[in-house]
């Protein structure tokens, strides 16, 4: 692990790799299951085999499997730069998710995509100070 890397908190390496763990599991679970991602189609007429049902499950299923995968490899070694960009990554889906529901129509959906954002803006703060005294500690002139 290299020196810019160990400037991370474990906690944020705790918390990227669940939030990856999570991304990875819902990317497998909507590959197995329509359904999973689609649960209540009663009011719209479509069964959970609809070609475009399916289709738009593994689309969404793809994006969180990559996202996961690529979580997982820089919760474990990345430099804070790597762990921010991914996190800016998913954060932003997280807050089309959120922008989404909300434009469906307030409700309780909307909750658990708001915690997660907040997690995930938490993370890329304190990468940001981390890089930041990294940076600040670098631009000091060594003391002789």
């Amino acid at each position: 692990m290299s020196t810019a890397a160990r400037l991370v908190p474990s906690w944020i390496r705790i918390v990227t790799l669940l939030l990856a763990l999570a991304n990875v599991a819902f990317g497998i679970a909507g590959y197995v299951s329509t359904a999973a991602l689609f649960p209540d189609l009663g009011a719209t007429g479509l069964t959970s085999t609809a070609p475009i049902l399916v289709h738009a499950s593994r689309e969404l299923s793809s994006r969180n499997l990559a996202i996961g995968i690529a979580l997982l490899i820089v919760s474990r070694v990345g430099v804070p730069e790597s762990l921010a960009i991914v996190t800016i990554i998913r954060a932003l889906i997280e807050a089309q998710t959120v922008v989404l529901t909300l434009a469906a129509g307030p409700g309780p959906g909307v909750i658990v995509p708001l915690i997660f954002l907040a997690v995930e803006v938490a993370i890329i703060r304190s990468l940001f100070g981390v890089v930041a005294q990294r940076d600040a500690a670098k631009a000091r002139p060594a003391a002789t």
